[in-house]
């Protein structure tokens, strides 16, 4: 049976869930950079989409993004900052509806390239996007306020 799965923009009243959750799975031993406050600085920012999924019936977003859009070197990148599904509800599809979304988003804006940072240490998300194509750019040492490396991964939309 396929989960019947909302992707919207989010709504100044989702800013509490999404960050939220973002403290609970992505910030965990950190700071808590993405406050309430930022992700609603986010959703007004005029190149920045943040994304909530809902499942039918369910009020409260199941997962998030948000992703900024601009020039790079080369050519015009994305930069996918934050990326969550409720740990209950992974496995579902709402990960991969989340991110289909954003990468047809991108591809519509002309964006060649989207790229994101990971933990090093988070086997499952690097797992998940290897899976959709994304592939290891560099290490990039304490990226996480000085206490985690990160990998960057990126994804070529024009192949």
């Amino acid at each position: 049976m396929k989960l019947a799965i909302d992707i919207a923009l989010a709504r100044p009243a989702d800013a509490r869930a999404i960050a939220l959750l973002s403290r609970e799975v992505i910030e965990a031993g950190l700071a808590w950079a993405w406050t309430p406050a930022r992700v609603l600085r986010a959703m007004a920012a005029p190149d920045i989409n943040v994304i909530v999924a809902r499942e039918a019936g369910l009020r409260h977003p199941v997962g998030f993004a948000i992703m900024s859009y601009g020039d790079g070197a080369d050519d015009a990148e994305a930069h996918l900052q934050l990326f969550a599904v409720v740990p209950a509800r992974r496995r579902r599809g709402i990960g991969r509806a989340l991110l289909d979304w954003l990468e047809l988003t991108a591809r519509t804006a002309g964006i060649g390239v989207i790229r994101l940072e990971t933990r090093a240490s988070n086997d499952a998300a690097q797992a998940f996007y290897r899976a959709h194509g994304y592939v290891e750019v560099r290490r990039l040492r304490g990226y996480y306020q000085g206490v985690e490396d990160a990998l960057r991964l990126a994804k070529d939309l024009r192949r």
